[in-house]
């Protein structure tokens, strides 16, 4: 008999439909929640149809379905059915010329993000980008993040996370505790920062920080950070997760990013066995290859008490307001940026 209670882990699906072996996947071993990419999309009536199968395959109705929805390159809802949202690096030019303005336009900017979500289903956006690049880094980063600057990437962070929630999605910040300084795309290989832990709590980590209370999730960095820990990376590693917990004082649940991405090595289900247990409350399973999911989901545990009341937390958090003129939030983002 398959056990009702979800597993923490988040996985990808593999194309444009349930197929049945998901499915009879999804009843034996249920996942928390589901990821969509551009594989998964097509039109809206279809991505609203697919994630209504996956909710019930899994047998819950709110289980959170998410997707990478940050602008510019990184987005998985497009034109023609979509609005293409700038990139985080347009905000921050903004900020140069006028800080509110720009943060009123990365608001409206969320706003309508979520707007586009919830038509679909969709509960969660995974954004905003908080990683603050470096000279030398891997252009993985790049325009996705707001810029350099902590105060402004934490200013205008906060008005994301505001956005995304007033549209009842809720958002989750990346990569903590700081991706801009990785000289490697972590897809490809394992970034090794060895910045001392004082450069990295008074800079990557401070819009970490000073957001750890605005009830968003955290997604981890595939970083190996040797002031913390000279053998596993943050998302492995109980040292780097304590000092998420306890110096950047985040409260929120904790998702590691994909498992796999080519900076982790070792099987699917020892990943995500290791996650966990460094103090991960969930993982994300991305490619939607069946056996890859199905390894993970049978080794990650039930997603724990503790970690479901974090889960629940951010969900109230994320309550769509009732009134929202579309129109007019678009015309009002684009006589702030264009």
């Amino acid at each position: 008999m398959a056990d009702p209670t979800p597993r923490a882990a988040i996985v990808g699906l593999a194309g444009p439909e349930l197929t049945a072996d998901e499915a009879r996947l999804f009843r034996r071993f249920p996942p928390f929640g589901a990821i969509l990419f551009a594989r998964n999309v097509v039109a809206p009536a279809q991505v609203a149809a697919l994630v209504a199968a996956f909710r019930a395959a899994v047998g819950r109705a709110e289980a959170p379905v998410l997707i990478d929805q940050e602008g510019g390159r990184v987005a998985r809802l497009r034109p023609p059915h979509w609005r293409l949202p700038p990139p985080a690096a347009h905000f921050g030019a903004a900020y140069g010329r006028d800080a509110r303005a720009a943060r009123r336009a990365a608001y409206l900017n969320a706003r309508l993000i979520a707007e586009d979500l919830r038509a679909l289903g969709l509960t969660v956006c995974c954004a905003p980008v908080l990683d603050l690049p470096a000279e030398g880094a891997d252009p993985v980063i790049g325009d996705r993040a707001f810029g350099p600057d902590p105060r402004v990437v934490a200013s205008l962070g906060r008005a994301v996370i505001r956005g995304l929630q007033a549209g009842g999605v809720v958002p989750v910040m990346k990569h903590i505790p700081g991706h801009g300084r990785a000289r490697v795309d972590s897809h490809l290989a394992l970034p090794v920062v060895e910045a001392a832990a004082e450069d990295l709590l008074a800079h990557d980590a401070r819009p970490f920080a000073a957001l750890a209370g605005e009830g968003a999730w955290a997604m981890t960095a595939h970083i190996l950070y040797t002031a913390w820990d000279d053998r596993l990376p943050a998302t492995l590693s109980a040292r780097v997760l304590r000092v998420i917990r306890r110096r950047l004082g985040f409260r929120g649940p904790i998702l590691s990013d994909d498992l796999a991405m080519k900076a982790l090595s070792g099987s699917p289900g020892e990943l995500a066995r290791a996650a966990i247990a460094a103090g991960c409350d969930a993982v994300l399973e991305c490619p939607g290859d069946l056996a890859r999911s199905e390894a993970v989901l049978a080794a990650a545990p039930p997603v724990s008490r503790a970690s479901a009341a974090r889960f629940a937390a951010s969900a109230r958090r994320a309550t769509a307001s009732p009134r929202f003129d579309r129109a007019r939030a678009e015309a009002a983002l684009a006589a702030l940026i264009g």
